[in-house]
């Protein structure tokens, strides 16, 4: 089986000009509990990091050790959260592009160019959505990398101490048959997604 050519979207756009080539991704889009998180990742022009792959497809080891090797090397790097009010209030998916868009705007140098994982957002930066980016496109698959440590870390070191009837550490606030078993032993936090909720535990929720 050949395998993906991680830097050929990169080197492509090197040829053509652009310098500060910026991957973009976003993680816990899925999740019923706490923040969406972005990452937004500059790359020096050639630098290949052989382990560095789709984050869903990395222990949590491996993806430790890819986040150090990243922000060490990377040009520039950022982070950026938008939370289950904001998620609640305009749907996740604008929520998804909202953390993006922030992510990139918090780096310290600017991208002339974007790739972002099957995404547009809504910067006047010229930008390529990739689909299935975290597996084929270096760049992102760092942002992947970033956003999920950086999830995963709030979710074990911060979110499972201020709540820890539910079990974040564990699923990371995903719907597994934990998860929904403490949600109907003990409601919603306030930091569920209450527009993710739905149907999913039936009337009865105690709503707060």
């Amino acid at each position: 089986m050949e395998s993906t050519d991680m830097l050929a979207q990169e080197r492509e756009l090197a040829q053509r000009g652009f310098r500060a080539i910026a991957g973009v991704d976003e993680v816990g889009r899925g999740c019923l509990f706490g923040d969406v998180v972005a990452a937004a990742v500059i790359l020096p022009p050639d630098l290949h990091l052989p382990d560095v792959n789709d984050s869903k497809k990395l222990t949590a080891k491996q993806r430790e050790r890819c986040y150090e090797a990243i922000i060490k090397q990377a040009v520039a790097w950022s982070v950026s959260r938008v939370g289950p009010e904001e998620i609640d209030r305009i749907n996740i998916r604008q929520a998804s592009r909202l953390a993006m868009k922030l992510a990139v705007e918090a780096l310290s140098v600017k991208p002339d160019h974007l790739l972002i994982d099957a995404e547009t957002i809504d910067l006047d930066v010229p930008q390529l959505a990739v689909v299935h980016g975290d597996a084929r496109c270096q760049s992102i698959a760092a942002a992947s990398i970033v956003a999920k440590v950086t999830r995963d870390r709030l979710c074990t070191d911060e979110w499972d101490r201020m709540y820890p009837e539910y079990g974040i550490a564990i699923h990371k606030g995903y719907a597994t048959k934990l998860h929904r078993e403490r949600l109907l032993e003990f409601g919603p936090s306030p930091m569920h997604r209450r527009s993710f909720l739905g149907k999913l535990l039936d009337e009865q929720l105690t709503l707060f």
